[in-house]
């Protein structure tokens, strides 16, 4: 394999990968090999064509698509081994020659790490961040704790009113027709959280138990099923029960039972040292933030659409996987949220900026001040990763994935957050 680097503009290369004709000659045969079992021509049993009959019924090309197929992985990670540039996105490739007997030659357009030009970095000026908790911020963890340990009541001789629990069945129409998905039974509706179309749940209230209620409506131009969307609608609704949420009283019984200690004066406490905690550590991120804004404000760098296309990919990626833990596909969060991939791609895209510029400067940052990470800081990682995820350090090793160049990617990582401390204990506050 042969590697030539061609720098183009705006932090842009092409690599010109070349293959010798015997890798080119081996894959064309290892793709014939597994395909030949489905090839069929008369006179011949399946899986038993010879390769140059196959060629001569379909062309000599045949085989050549998924052969480049079965090299560029391979020569393009060589080429990013033998390449001394710092390639910072997905390759765009493209095949230049693919001929039996001859060198199979692409090309791989990328993205290089930009040069970042610092300009100020210490004694920044940021606001200064002050941390304070109200009895009101308090008090509002004290009643989450009250709905968290909430009991529902049903509610007798009296009409509904907001806030309310009920339980109703309802089948919905659109010109005299049922639609789907327009019905529901024993389903729990709590009155004024917005659950349902506009106007439905006003439509409840002053209603009784068992009452017949017509409820008219219109949907919304934006609802997310187009053949509704406009439409005037009426819904049959039979109200079969009302109840009401029924709060524990703040009280040192209270406190006793949801948490460690005897008296409402020492939870509540026990909940301002929380919240001072939780404010303090998110003064100090927007400390950082702040201070590596203003960094970035004041330095200079191009920073190629290729590096950033890359980036947004990874954060979609990332929202993927999350939402997959939680039961969905992208496709069908697209389909619930009536976004697609390229939406979504422009949505994060700013993120995706900022998440760029951050890294490139504080790696500056580490350049410009010597910085590095220790033997002993890496050791501190591990063993701090092994306590949150309840593992032995080997093993967070083995799961990180034990070699020089996973450990390199940690260590660069330790470098940069020992530069964005930096400079934050560098910077001034007004």
């Amino acid at each position: 394999m042969s590697l030539q680097v061609e720098k183009l503009e705006h932090n842009m290369a092409k690599l010109t990968i070349e293959v010798a004709p015997e890798e080119l000659e081996k894959a064309i045969q290892k793709v014939y090999q597994k395909t030949k079992n489905r090839i069929s021509v008369p006179g011949f049993r399946k899986g038993k064509v010879p390769r140059q009959i196959v060629e001569k019924m379909y062309g000599k090309e045949v085989f050549y698509e998924d052969a480049a197929n079965e090299l560029v992985p391979d020569a393009y990670e060589k080429a990013l081994e033998e390449c001394e540039e710092n390639i910072v996105s997905s390759p765009k490739i493209a095949v230049t020659q693919l001929e039996a007997g001859k060198p199979f030659i692409f090309t791989a357009e990328v993205a290089l790490k930009p040069e970042v030009k610092l300009g100020k970095y210490k004694g920044v000026k940021v606001d200064k961040q002050v941390v304070t908790v109200t009895e009101e911020e308090i008090n509002a963890e004290v009643d989450k704790e009250r709905e968290s340990n909430a009991r529902t009541v049903e509610v007798e001789g009296r009409a509904i009113e907001n806030g309310d629990i009920v339980t109703i069945d309802f089948e919905g129409f659109v010109d005299g027709e049922a639609f789907e998905g327009g019905k529901g039974e024993n389903y729990p509706l709590t009155i004024g959280s917005g659950a349902f179309i506009p106007g439905f749940e006003e439509q409840l209230i002053g209603k009784n138990k068992d009452d017949a209620v017509d409820v008219n409506v219109t949907f919304p131009e934006d609802y997310h099923a187009e053949e509704l969307k406009g439409k005037a609608a009426l819904f049959q609704v039979a109200v079969k029960e009302i109840k009401v949420k029924e709060l524990p009283d703040a009280d040192d019984e209270f406190a006793s039972e949801v948490s460690e200690f005897e008296t409402l004066a020492e939870y509540k406490e026990d909940i301002r040292k929380k919240l001072t905690e939780k404010k303090e550590k998110e003064a100090k991120s927007a400390k950082e933030a702040a201070v590596v804004d203003a960094i970035i404000a004041d330095a200079d760098m191009d920073i190629p659409e290729a590096m950033l296309e890359t980036q947004q990919r990874q954060i979609v990626d990332e929202f993927a996987q999350r939402v997959q833990m939680q039961g969905l596909s992208i496709e069908q969060y697209f389909q619930i949220t009536g976004t697609d991939a390229q939406k979504m791609m422009e949505q994060v895209k700013p993120q995706a900026e900022k998440r760029i510029k951050s890294r490139l400067v504080l790696e500056a940052i580490v350049a410009a001040e010597g910085i590095r990470a220790t033997e002993e800081d890496y050791e501190k990682e591990i063993a701090s990763m092994a306590e949150v995820y309840n593992m032995e350090a080997d093993k967070v090793k083995e799961m990180l994935g034990d070699n020089e160049k996973a450990k390199k990617q940690m260590m660069d990582d330790l470098a940069v957050t020992k530069a964005a401390q930096f400079v934050v204990s560098e910077a001034k506050e007004a």
